[in-house]
């Protein structure tokens, strides 16, 4: 199979294609005959060295895919309602940016009604890891105000479509104006240009002082005190990158009063068990909203997949609003 390997950490020109051994699926895995693959953040880090694979699973970058089923094992796909033919799209720890990709079936789902394998190959992995963050730790509620900081990435996209069908108020971060309408076109209720006012400051206002009840974090560094600032009481601060560092000052006494929750995940070393229950949830509460329109994909460029390095060129210039695809 062709397949995008990393030749060496560095600039986006290592990233080259070559021939790779099919892949073989074993029990309870099922493999995909890709024709798109999602670019995504974490290729990015990987790249550049600072993303390790985890033990196990394939050094070809890569997260997301979406395809043809063409083998497994037939009996777990049957129990997932699933079967050999059948159009799918799947979280894996690895090995998507390649014509074949072999994925636990427990972290596959059918590809929602009226999509294409290029939209569907753009869900997975900000999927799972919205519904991981925002649902799953941190709680949100309907009538609840969301602050996304990041709006117009590929995950701050996914989480104002997602909270807006959760009935949430949702607040979003961005670098620029045509961003902020980008997000406000995508259903978002405010959007912050963090370039020209101070997010905290304009959350409390917009919130009348209350704050907001979950804040999808991007950054980290010294956007955590201000994030907690800007917090409601009883208010949950989820951490999912840390762009802006890893270190952090915050008044722990604020937390104590104020009783607030600062938590976070990385979603790729975890274990199967763990994706599947995800993607079962999914699978009950959103994939619905996918099929009747009421959450789309927002993709922003497809490119050939050998173009690679294209993509993650456009990734790092902070350019885009939505998802960036490779074609097979």
């Amino acid at each position: 199979m062709k397949a995008i390997e990393i030749t060496s950490y560095g600039a986006p020109e290592v990233l080259h294609l070559t021939e790779r051994p099919d892949p073989v699926p074993g029990a309870g895995e099922a493999l995909i005959r890709v024709t798109a693959s999602g670019v995504n953040r974490p290729d990015v880090l990987q790249r550049k060295g600072h993303y390790p694979v985890p033990p196990g699973a394939s050094d070809i970058p890569g997260l997301e895919v979406a395809g043809t089923l063409v083998g497994g094992d037939a009996a777990a796909l049957a129990a997932a309602g699933l079967k050999q033919g059948d159009r799918a799209c799947a979280l894996v720890a690895g090995g998507g940016y390649a014509e074949l990709c072999v994925a636990p079936v427990g972290q596959c789902l059918p590809v929602p009604a009226g999509l294409t394998d290029i939209e569907a190959a753009s869900l997975p992995e900000t999927f799972f890891t919205v519904w991981s963050n925002v649902f799953d730790r941190g709680r949100l509620q309907p009538g609840e105000t969301l602050l996304v900081q990041g709006g117009s990435s590929g995950i701050g996209v996914t989480a104002i479509q997602l909270g807006k069908a959760a009935n949430a108020r949702v607040i979003v971060t961005v670098g620029s104006d045509a961003k902020a309408a980008a997000c406000i076109a995508l259903g978002a209720d405010e959007a912050i240009n963090y370039r020209t006012h101070d997010f905290a400051d304009e959350v409390k206002r917009l919130t009348e002082g209350r704050g907001a009840n979950v804040i999808l974090d991007m950054v980290a560094g010294d956007y955590v005190a201000r994030e907690l600032d800007c917090l409601a009481d009883d208010g949950r601060l989820v951490i999912i990158a840390v762009q802006g560092g890893v270190k952090s000052q915050i008044d722990a006494g604020a937390v104590l009063r104020r009783r607030l929750v600062i938590t976070g995940s990385t979603l790729r070393p975890r274990p199967v068990s763990f994706k599947a229950a995800i993607a079962a949830a999914l699978r009950e509460r959103v994939w619905p909203w996918l099929d009747s329109g009421k959450v789309k994909p927002v993709i922003h460029q497809v490119f050939p997949a050998a173009q690679a390095a294209e993509a993650h060129r456009l990734m790092e210039s902070n350019q885009h609003i939505g998802k960036l695809v490779l074609q097979w």
